[in-house]
């Protein structure tokens, strides 16, 4: 029997798309909190939420597309939202004080969490079923690109030019996300009965899908410990006198992150979930422990190699198994409760984080992500590892 054939031209352009958004929040993210500062004098707090309020944005327009996406259409809903992303990328430029560039954050992290949740769900349509792990970690291979291409231009361009170059960068890259809407070709969906029924009650069940937010929960735990690297891990590079080894850790992170997404999926799709969940756990805590006790360059890099392995393989395989556990009418709104726990998880755990930083020190809040993530092993066997292992094929069991 042939193979279910995966790279079409579809395919293909939904991961340039994915690239060209993922680049637009990692731009943007890294250095939004230092324009705050530098344009308008901002406080700590007040420069954190210029660059957090995205996030808010996001989480807030994932709830809503996930109901109402098939309603709107997804490849309609894409060139909307990059619209917009192009118009709040260029009126940066324009932002005369701090309250229009929070507003301006929030609108355009409404049309990131949006048009995210709509090609994170679109893709799903076009991968084969029986590649879906395979599918899915190729594409995921975009974003793991932009995690070290993102950052590094976020730092980079204010610095050798200035931060109007930073937003221009960002209004390209919306532009050319923008254009991969328009070549897009997605399967049209049909709107099943219930959906019709529910369209407008907006009750907690049709806003959000129980088996996303089970399997999300485990991105919860693992995506909190990650963000404590991302915000505290060049503070606490620098306290060990190796501040180069944070970029290097990032690198070490996007590289074994893409290769580990060329085969993950494959194995996953043939050995079953269990089989490589496990040991991308392992390396997870295996990373969060070295950063913990060998802040050195070497140990640091390690370290990003191991967590890129684990965490970077993590969200592909999570997603897969989320999407495999609903039926495909329901994969909208439980993609969207899957990445909503992922942002909660991003948001939310570098604050408590922080504040246990002065107590435990950088070693000790490492050592407290390890635990985390031991944490999510425990919450994934009980939504889903415990079922007869997680071979292939199996369906989701409510």
């Amino acid at each position: 029997m042939a193979r279910a054939k995966l790279w079409t031209k579809d395919f293909i352009v939904g991961i340039g798309l994915n690239l060209s958004m993922s680049m637009v929040f990692y731009l943007l993210m890294t250095s939004m909190a230092g324009y705050a500062v530098a344009r308008f004098s901002a406080g700590e707090a007040a420069a954190g939420f210029a660059s957090s309020a995205f996030v808010l944005g996001a989480v807030v327009a994932r709830v809503i597309t996930g109901k109402y996406l098939d309603f709107i259409g997804r490849r309609r809903l894409l060139i909307i939202t990059m619209a917009v992303s192009v118009l709040a990328s260029l009126a940066y430029l324009v932002a005369d004080s701090l309250t229009v560039l929070i507003g301006l954050r929030i609108v355009h992290g409404i049309a990131f969490g949006a048009g995210n949740t709509a090609i994170m769900t679109a893709i799903q349509s076009i991968i084969p079923a029986p590649r879906r792990g395979e599918g899915t970690g190729y594409f995921g291979t975009a974003t793991t690109l932009s995690t070290a291409l993102g950052p590094y231009l976020g730092v980079v361009l204010p610095r050798e030019f200035d931060f109007a170059m930073l937003f221009l960068a960002s209004a390209f890259m919306s532009v050319i996300a923008l254009l991969a809407c328009i070549l897009i070709r997605l399967p049209a969906q049909e709107i099943s009965d219930y959906q019709r029924r529910t369209k407008w009650h907006l009750k907690l069940a049709t806003l959000v899908d129980r088996d996303g937010l089970r399997i999300g929960s485990v991105m919860l735990l693992a995506g909190t410990a990650y963000a404590a690297a991302l915000v505290f891990l060049a503070g606490y590079a620098a306290e060990h006198g190796v501040a180069p080894a944070a970029s290097l850790f990032f690198v070490a992170f996007a590289v074994a992150s893409l290769v580990a997404r060329l085969f993950v999926g494959r194995l996953q799709d043939t050995l079953g979930d269990n089989a490589v969940i496990f040991p991308v756990f392992a390396c997870d805590i295996a990373g969060n422990i070295l950063l913990a006790l060998w802040p050195t360059m070497p140990g640091i890099v390690l370290a990003g190699v191991l967590i890129g392995l684990g965490f970077g393989s993590l969200m592909p395989c999570l997603q897969a198994i989320t999407v495999k556990s609903v039926p495909m009418n329901r994969v909208p709104v439980a993609t969207a409760s899957f990445f909503l726990l992922l942002d909660a998880g991003s948001g939310v755990g570098p604050v408590i984080l922080g504040a246990l930083y002065p107590l435990t020190g950088g070693s000790g809040m490492f050592l407290v992500c390890a635990g985390l993530v031991v944490a999510a092993i425990g919450v994934y066997i009980g939504v889903h590892g415990h079922r007869r292992g997680g071979r292939p094929g199996e369906e989701f069991l409510a």
